[in-house]
């Protein structure tokens, strides 16, 4: 009963209300779904998290084509705070279904963004069959990502056609959007799987504090942060001269999702001192253990008393840009509670998700790093793994991924 009483109050947290059917303003309340960049990439992360991935069910170009532009209009509509349908709820013919849930019924648009991917799959399925006639414009990027060492992938929590990302300050709020996206798919897309998220791992503005995750220290420090406005044109959007094949994806980035299992309880049995030589910051204050605060750089040259005082395996030296180039990624993850495992132990951890302009040179490396030397890996298992393209935003009149199929 107390773990059911701390979900629903979690649940419950953050809750706004607003006149049935009025659009909100302002911009921690609503954000605008149309633009040059689809929401919900650089948009201040926030609180809650629902992300589904579906597999389309249907062969036809011209249905896919169809649910695109249904979930656009849907998407524009609930983002501002109203109905997925233009009927609504409650105001229907009696003998038909209603075109909105309702679960939504009094609540703002808190902050609401909705973001949508394309996967590998949906260029060419598990057969090599191109459905939809598009396997030509795939980028070269855009395949499944590699088995990384120690990963221990579930197929049913991997992969997927398409997927949504919807995150809000209130989870009934994401989990409408999703329920309704999906209703409107249905006969087109099935539901693949979906990961629930609470307590923002990221940040993704200078306007935002940082987080933690659930091993208890702060996580995203070095996040990109959107008022970087340069590092988000190097690091996140895709550019004209990535891919000949891709011009469609311009604007857009590449989006990674990894369900990362964490051994809660065996890490809670481990020393503070331990603990902090694993992340290479301290708990308290997430400053790196070289000395400073939390944004000051990590000085990897420090002598310590057996060694570097940031240890060589250090999670915050294993990742850093420094070992890679340069590269950096934007993300916005969340935690997950899932229950008990059969163990009774916590089924839980972090949902990472991160939006990149190229994967092959800002992911893939950065995670075979961590796969072969970071200590944190002992306690981390990663059950999940999907990468989509995002594509740029919808202007006015048009449905996210027009482009791919109608240039």
């Amino acid at each position: 009963m107390a773990a059911a009483g701390l979900a629903a109050g979690a649940f419950a947290a953050g809750r706004a209300t607003a006149a049935e059917g009025t659009p909100t303003s302002g911009r921690e309340d609503a954000f605008a779904f149309r633009g040059a960049h689809q929401a919900g990439i650089t948009t201040p992360a926030q609180d809650r998290l629902h992300f589904a991935a579906f597999d389309v069910t249907t062969g036809s170009r011209a249905q896919l084509i169809a649910l695109l532009k249904a979930w656009t209009d849907a998407a524009d509509r609930m983002t501002q705070g109203l109905p997925a349908g233009d009927v609504g709820p409650t105001d229907g013919p009696v003998d038909l279904p209603p075109d909105d849930t309702g679960e939504a019924i009094g609540l703002s648009a808190s902050g609401l963004t909705i973001t949508f991917g394309l996967g590998p799959t949906l260029f060419r399925d598990a057969h090599g069959r191109d459905r939809f006639g598009i396997a030509d414009r795939q980028p070269a990027a855009l395949r499944a990502l590699p088995h990384f060492p120690a990963d221990v992938l579930d197929p049913e929590k991997s992969g997927g056609d398409l997927c949504v990302q919807a995150c809000a300050d209130d989870p009934q709020v994401a989990v409408h959007a999703i329920r309704n996206l999906a209703r409107l798919g249905f006969g087109t897309v099935a539901v693949r799987w979906s990961q629930l998220g609470f307590g923002r791992t990221s940040t993704t503005s200078t306007s935002q504090s940082t987080p933690r995750n659930l091993f208890g220290f702060k996580d995203g420090t070095a996040n990109i942060k959107a008022e970087e406005t340069d590092a988000v044109e190097r690091q996140v959007w895709v550019a004209p001269d990535d891919d000949a094949r891709a011009g469609w994806l311009v604007g857009g980035s590449y989006l990674v999702t990894r369900r990362i299992n964490m051994t809660i309880e065996v890490w809670d049995r481990q020393p503070l001192g331990d603990q902090e030589e694993f992340v290479g910051r301290t708990k308290a204050s997430g400053a790196p253990l070289s000395g400073g605060t939390e944004f000051s750089e990590p000085d990897f040259t420090m002598p310590g008393s057996q060694g570097p005082v940031i240890p060589r395996d250090a999670h915050v030296r294993v990742v850093h840009p420094d070992s890679h180039g340069g590269a950096r990624m934007l993300r916005r993850g969340y935690n997950f509670v899932d229950g008990s495992d059969a163990l009774g132990g916590l089924n839980a951890g972090l949902f990472f998700i991160a939006f990149v302009r190229d994967p092959d040179t800002q992911f893939i490396p950065i995670q075979n790093a961590m796969a072969k030397s970071d200590a944190l890996m002992e306690y981390l298992k990663v059950t999940g793994s999907a990468l989509f393209a995002a594509p740029p935003g919808a202007a006015a009149g048009e449905y996210v991924g027009q482009a791919l199929f109608e240039a």
